[in-house]
């Protein structure tokens, strides 16, 4: 008796799979079973970072780490290493457009690049900055960008810079509507204009004591989290300490929530155009890619000069004796005999090439 109820039961079990079947196939008939590319593999829900997340590292004193990153690629690779936030920047203008400041880039420009960061990084949470004039006339500019950053550009809270009542106001209004917000007080590319250039901030007495004013008033509008940029250590770990909510530092000091670097700059990738042609002071090289890039490149033109790439081992697609002869015979057809020669001259120099692969692999 105990026995027909074990094969009952595994009966039963075996059935109930069977009636499963079908969904999990549903589920996973969109997977190709075989592609030309690969791209990331899918990160579980439990694996994302949320606000949630960035709220109980700050709790327990976990540094933050933020990358900004401009694309697909870069941002595949923050989502293997485990990056907890991916900063879209409106600093795409400088490192991927070549402008000399962020203020260029349009809003279309920043959704293009927000769309490509989120189809590569599913991990990190994702902000996307709001590009100067896309925010500044009224609340409801502000809302209204800040809606379309979400919805077109896939993002998961938005950036914005400045702390002016207006600025706060915005934030205020954003936060209101559902959406988060990170402020960015210190440095502001997008107000070069009235700061008179890149300049660091907080270096006196008032301008330090604003920053960490206006820090704390992002805080009030909602602000889940604020950069500090270009503001001397001191003034960055007192703000860091009024404020209940992380704070990222950008070439301020070690004593923020977190810290934030450019993809392009941390990899020694290229230098910025504002720069004058030198590293920021605040970054460091975790490599030097740009070297890696520069000798790859000049090493490919060499081979394609002297005739060596593509050899055999990169030339994989062939077309078997009998298809090329009836080949050859249909461009003579067709009163192409030059074409047919040079076919004909390439069939013939492949041959030695692979030949002479063989004996040297022989040797």
């Amino acid at each position: 008796m105990a026995s027909f109820n074990a094969i009952s039961s595994r009966r039963s079990s075996m059935a109930s799979a069977l009636c499963k079947l079908p969904t999990l196939l549903r589920c996973m008939s969109n997977v190709p079973e075989d592609t030309v590319y690969g791209g990331p593999k899918p990160q579980s829900p439990a694996q994302r970072v949320t606000l949630t997340s960035l709220r109980q590292k700050h709790r327990k004193g976990e540094p933050i780490t933020v990358v900004t990153a401009y694309d697909y690629p870069s941002a595949v690779h923050l989502d293997m290493a485990g990056i907890d936030v991916c900063l879209v920047g409106d600093s795409a203008a400088m490192v991927v457009h070549g402008h000399d400041t962020t203020l260029p880039i349009s809003l279309d420009e920043m959704l293009a690049h927000c769309r490509a960061v989120a189809r590569g990084a599913k991990r990190p949470l994702l902000v996307g900055d709001l590009p100067f004039g896309s925010y500044e006339s009224s609340s409801n500019q502000a809302v209204d960008t800040a809606v379309r950053v979400l919805k077109e550009g896939g993002m998961d809270a938005i950036k914005l810079e400045g702390g002016s009542p207006s600025r706060i106001t915005a934030a205020k209004a954003i936060v209101e509507a559902g959406i988060a917000v990170m402020g960015h007080v210190g440095l502001t590319p997008q107000a070069i204009s009235v700061l008179g250039g890149f300049r660091p901030q907080g270096k006196n007495i008032s301008s330090a004591v604003k920053v960490v004013e206006t820090a704390l008033a992002l805080q009030e509008a909602g602000c889940f989290s604020v950069v500090l940029e270009c503001v001397p250590a001191p003034v960055a770990a007192a703000a860091t300490s009024a404020l209940r909510i992380p704070t990222i530092g950008i070439g301020a000091g070690p004593f923020c929530s977190g810290q934030v670097l450019v993809y392009h700059d941390l990899l020694g990738m290229l230098q910025h155009p504002h720069h004058a042609k030198v590293t920021p002071k605040f970054c460091k090289h975790y490599a030097q890619v740009g070297d890696v890039i520069n000798k790859a490149l000049l090493q490919y033109k060499e081979e394609v000069t002297s005739g060596s790439f593509p050899g055999p081992a990169h030339s994989p697609y062939v077309i078997g004796p009998t298809d090329i002869n009836g080949f050859l015979k249909e461009l003579q057809n067709l009163g192409l005999e030059k074409a047919a020669s040079a076919a004909a001259a390439a069939v013939e120099k492949s041959d030695k090439s692979k030949s002479g692969d063989g004996e040297n692999a022989t040797k």
